[in-house]
């Protein structure tokens, strides 16, 4: 058996291209073009990248997009003024901080001061409680929407199904656990004190890993033909490490010895492959829409506050 691999950059070309065709409509319509800022504190290399990609792939859809770099040493109350002054802003309908900030900073605090109506990463208290009540006027996380939209242009069914979550983090694990209960599934969700959780994942028709440990998600963890979804993004330098969670994965096995570094995911593929039914890859697999759904959340507070919603 081998598992039908789930491709994200497939997914995410589509929701992007639905995101085109719609700012330009709003555009038409308005003369406004979706604004999206980000404000990065410091020079976290990882944070560069992210902030790159995030901003890239706006201009292509058509967005205003704009970076606020600050000094990895701002004060608190240099960035919370930022932020209020971009909350004014009228061009500005999508806004975020990335995370992680240094360690001075409290990053509660600065989700908090970010509107709900322009939290495009849906990490707002007020948005986080929209989730939970099942009001459809909330933004929601893009990475578990994601995992949403991943499931849904394959077809795989949830209602009645038995999901389990592994990670149970503000930022996927409990809003996923909301979005799939709203989708009528049976949901578990497991953590670090979860005892055997190898026996709770094979239960699962669909598997969602999201815990940021490489490949903790053995063959064993996967009943066969179940879905599983690795939401993991993890580097590794490791050898050792890298000839085990890359195994069956030759090419890519030939490249991380030649580089020293690759990114895996928290499933181990080459095992899951040969029991699931269907397998997400790293990369390439959720990632990608993570930033897809961060436009489309971008354009729906855009049409909001414009009252272009329907």
């Amino acid at each position: 058996m081998s598992a039908t691999i789930l491709d994200g950059r497939k997914v995410a070309a589509a929701v992007l291209e639905r995101v085109r065709d719609r700012a330009a409509a709003l555009f038409e319509r308005t003369g406004v073009r979706p604004g999206l800022t980000v404000v990065l504190v410091g020079e976290n290399p990882a944070s560069q990248v992210y902030v790159r990609n995030k901003t890239r792939r706006a201009e292509e859809a058509g967005f205003v997009s704009r970076l606020v770099a600050l000094p990895a040493d701002v004060t608190r109350e240099r960035l919370l003024a930022a932020i209020d002054e971009l909350a004014t802003d009228r061009s500005v309908h999508g806004m975020l901080v990335q995370l992680p900030v240094p360690e001075h900073l409290d990053p509660r605090e600065i989700q908090r001061a970010v509107p709900p109506e322009k939290d495009v990463d849906g990490f707002h208290p007020l948005n986080a409680g929209r989730l939970l009540l099942g009001d459809d006027d909330g933004l929601v996380p893009c990475t578990p929407l994601g995992v949403i939209e991943l499931l849904d242009h394959y077809g795989i069914p949830l209602e009645g199904r038995h999901a389990v979550i592994v990670g149970r983090s503000n930022i996927v694990g409990k809003p996923l656990l909301h979005l799939l209960l709203a989708r009528h599934a049976t949901v578990t969700i497991c953590h670090s004190r979860t005892a055997d959780l190898e026996a709770t994942c094979r239960q699962a028709d669909v598997l969602v890993a999201a815990v940021g440990v490489p490949g903790l998600i053995r063959g064993g963890h996967v009943r066969p033909g179940a879905v599983v979804i690795d939401v993991g993004i993890n580097a590794i330098e490791d050898e050792a490490a890298g000839r085990d969670l890359l195994e069956g994965q030759a090419r890519r096995l030939e490249r991380f010895l030649a580089k020293g570094r690759t990114l895996v995911g928290d499933v181990h593929f080459g095992e899951v492959r040969e029991v699931a039914g269907a397998v997400t890859p790293v990369p390439g697999g959720v990632g990608p829409l993570t930033v897809a759904l961060l436009l489309q959340n971008t354009l729906q507070a855009a049409e909001r506050q414009l009252g272009e919603c329907g």
